[in-house]
């Protein structure tokens, strides 16, 4: 019976309010990505109420007249029953109550969405303790407006055992939210620790040499991801198929190791909360060496998304690390001819960008090589000397240098090789330590 429920359609409406400021194309754009946001909900949109105006109503975001079309519609000519109402924007407590009283039907904001599709999406620890965070800030400055639109038996219910009724219970959870938030912040410190330990454990085995895919949400990482890795990670045609940032190394592997690491992709209007609390989530864009910016090609809307995506890059603290753009889903823009003059025109426009689809190999190639070629710009060439005694030190060289040539003679094996400095100079003082006096010497 729950697996029917569950599996059962939810229908929303839509309504925003297009202010003076805001372009027809940069209002129509919002619109479409509440509705794939909606879409990743589990909502079905089945109309989509607008209103322009000076300002919101104060009241209840809506004015009358608009308020009143919509609950006609839901009540007389939707031929469903609607589950929500979900606004473009994100609106105040007393607003939402009083549109709610007003429609007849549940009130969503756009945060309200967000939150719930990162409450549906977190899977690890730390995101999912992130994400409670933030939907705990949000509604425990509606907890007063719900008592209100519940009434006095609501009120009621709101408490907990024997503290009284009313306001009281309504404190009490306000009360304990902060507690709870509290708790949960404490946790991100400590996992925020242990992050750390790992990050220094992988630097000191030489191996972080970081790349992290940003960008805007649906714009293709996921399926980049996987082509420059190898690996299997979830793809999904959706707004935030996935919260938690995933790390690999790029494949076939290179010299210096390369680690590929996906984000949470951003969007405009992003919940204060969430850009605060996901901070530790884009951890790996803060460390990386290089950004990955990837950019759906095919999105008439994308100089919109790459200005979100700058814009929380400059929250974050990562607007200084270099990066590539990267505009991905070309083989999306129409027929060959199509795709072939709209690639033209972003080269023209961005230099130095690659444009390319991630599902095809040559493509991906070609962005690995530019990847592996950043890294290797500050490598250095150096022959090392293994003797015969300490063969166990092959692997290593192997592992952590770029093999140019190799020669042998009776002492040992000579290695020409190129490679990071650091790592280089480690092997090079190993190697002295281990080498006999006068071995090594070529003569």
């Amino acid at each position: 019976m729950n697996q029917a429920i569950k599996e059962s359609p939810r229908f929303a409406v839509v309504a925003s309010v297009q202010l003076p400021s805001v372009s027809d194309l940069e209002f129509e754009a919002s619109l479409n990505e509440l509705r794939e946001l909606a879409k990743t909900l589990g909502y079905r949109i089945v109309h989509t109420f607008t209103q322009k105006r000076g300002g919101f109503d104060s009241t209840a975001y809506l004015g009358s007249g608009k308020r009143q079309e919509i609950e006609h519609f839901i009540n007389h000519e939707a031929g469903v029953e609607i589950d929500a109402i979900l606004v473009d924007h994100e609106i105040s407590p007393s607003q939402a109550r009083n549109l709610e009283i007003a429609v007849g039907c549940e009130v969503m904001d756009r945060a309200m969405v967000i939150l719930e599709i990162f409450h549906n999406n977190a899977r690890s620890r730390a995101a999912r303790a992130q994400v409670e965070i933030a939907r705990l800030g949000y509604m425990a400055p509606r907890l007063r407006e719900a008592a209100k639109l519940a009434g006095p038996q609501g009120r009621q219910r709101s408490g907990v055992g024997g503290r009284g009724a009313g306001e009281s219970h309504t404190e009490l959870d306000k009360r304990k939210i902060r507690d709870r938030i509290a708790e949960l912040q404490q946790e991100i410190i400590a996992m925020d620790a242990e992050r750390q330990t790992q990050r220094a454990r992988r630097q000191g085995r030489q191996e972080l040499s970081g790349v992290a895919l940003v960008g805007y949400t649906n714009a293709g990482k996921s399926t980049l991801m996987r082509a420059l890795t190898g690996s299997e990670v979830l793809v999904a045609n959706q707004l935030f198929a996935t919260l938690d940032t995933t790390v690999r190394a790029l494949f076939p592997e290179s010299v210096p190791r390369i680690l590929v690491s996906d984000t949470v992709g951003f969007i405009k209007n992003l919940p204060h909360g969430l850009v605060a609390s996901f901070k530790s989530t884009l951890d790996e864009a803060l460390d990386a060496s290089l950004l990955l910016h990837v950019i759906d090609a095919s999105d008439p809307g994308f100089d919109r998304q790459m200005e979100v995506t700058e814009q929380v890059l400059a929250e974050i603290a990562a607007d200084g690390v270099p990066r590539l753009r990267v505009f991905n889903k070309i083989d999306h823009v129409g027929d060959e001819a199509a795709q072939v003059a709209s690639a033209a025109a972003l080269r023209r426009r961005f230099p130095d960008c690659l444009v390319i689809s991630a599902r095809r190999p040559e493509d991906v190639a070609l962005l690995r090589q530019k990847i592996i070629a950043f890294f290797q710009r500050d490598l250095v060439t150096a022959e090392l000397f293994l003797p015969w005694s300490a063969q166990q030190l092959r692997k290593a060289i192997y592992a952590n240098c770029e093999i140019i040539d190799e020669r042998a003679d009776g002492d040992g094996a000579y290695f020409s090789v190129r490679g990071d400095p650091r790592v280089v100079d480690e092997l090079s003082g190993q190697l002295a330590r281990l080498s006999p006096p006068g071995a090594g010497s070529g003569d």
